[in-house]
């Protein structure tokens, strides 16, 4: 089968289209013709070497997101059956015409959504689930503030806080990212580059905050949270330290958590998983969530999809077809 396969840690030119053998299936696994591939900010890492818990890169397939048919089924997958379109969340592998995947960690392809629009949710929305709504605890009424508020990421936390009752705001880069916020649900966008986004938003403050930037980001975030608040750490993309008054902390009694996805157990991420279809599908198939996609690659261009990921141009998901359809 046709695979990209990181060659060496480095930059985009590492991934290789390759020829690899198919996977096959464990007893509680399901193996999905895959039409298409989302790629995300931690495949970048991953194909640098420097993603937490990716260990010795080289040979890899990346990829943590699919969505295809199902073309067959380990004795212990009785979910799903031969034929069934679904979406899914894997370690690694999703660069690549097959994949093997956990059954317990795929979701029915939402009704009237494209495969290319289904290869975008599950590492997007697995991700947000978790930090925003669990970890986060954002409650209808309360307002959450999303650094990156035009990636990826940031798209899907606007369209669900809006969809459950909370108030946003969020930051980009510029007016364009800004308006497409806007445009999302976001009730205030503001331009990083423009404004500072502590000093716009002091007097209204927030209950949660999403942070994938860290370093001076910190600081700013902690001294915008309401009595109780809550900083949810899921990347530090401009440095993983910073400092802060523990003593307000306490007093104001503030939550500062975190995580990352791919290490977790396989029984966390079904568990997350049944959350999210319980959650998050009923949206999606009353229209109040739809994913952003901002361009799509064939497999063999996915060193192209890595630049454009990298230059932080793009606002939305950015798809590998492997499959047209």
């Amino acid at each position: 089968m046709n695979a990209i396969v990181i060659q060496q840690p480095g930059g985009p030119e590492v991934l290789r289209l390759q020829q690899q053998p198919t996977p096959q299936p464990a007893a509680h696994e399901v193996l999905v013709r895959v039409h298409a591939a989302g790629v995300n900010r931690p495949d970048v890492l991953m194909r640098q070497g420097k993603y937490a818990g990716s260990g010795d890169v080289t040979g890899l397939v990346p990829g943590l997101e699919i969505a295809g048919v199902v073309e067959s089924c380990g004795a212990e997958a009785t979910r799903w059956q031969p034929g069934d379109a679904v979406c899914a969340l894997l370690p690694a592998g999703g660069y690549a015409k097959y994949a093997a995947v956990d059954a317990r960690h795929c979701l029915p392809v939402p009704t009237g959504l494209s495969m290319t629009e289904a290869a975008a949710l599950p590492e997007t929305v697995f991700t947000v689930w978790h930090n925003v709504f669990q970890r986060g605890q954002l409650q209808p009424g309360e307002t959450l503030l999303v650094h990156g508020g035009s990636s990826g990421i940031g798209t899907t936390a606007i369209q669900l806080a809006r969809a459950l009752g909370s108030h946003v705001a969020a930051t980009a880069g510029d007016e364009a990212k800004c308006s497409a916020c806007r445009e999302l649900g976001a009730d205030w966008a503001i331009n990083y580059r423009a404004e500072d986004f502590e000093q716009v938003l002091n007097d209204e403050g927030v209950d949660v905050v999403l942070d994938m930037i860290g370093g001076e980001y910190i600081a700013k975030n902690l001294r915008l949270l309401r009595d109780d608040g809550r900083l949810v750490f899921i990347n530090a993309m401009q440095g993983s330290k910073g400092e802060f008054n523990a003593l307000e902390v306490m007093r104001r009694r503030l939550t500062i958590s975190g995580s990352t996805l791919r290490p977790r157990s396989a029984e966390f991420k079904a568990a997350l998983a049944a959350a999210v279809e319980q959650h998050v599908w009923p949206l999606i198939a009353a229209g109040r969530f739809r994913p952003v996609i901002h361009y799509t690659f064939p497999l063999a261009e996915a060193a192209d999809a890595h630049r454009l990921m990298e230059s932080s141009a793009h606002i939305g998901k950015i798809v590998l077809e492997v499959e047209r359809t």
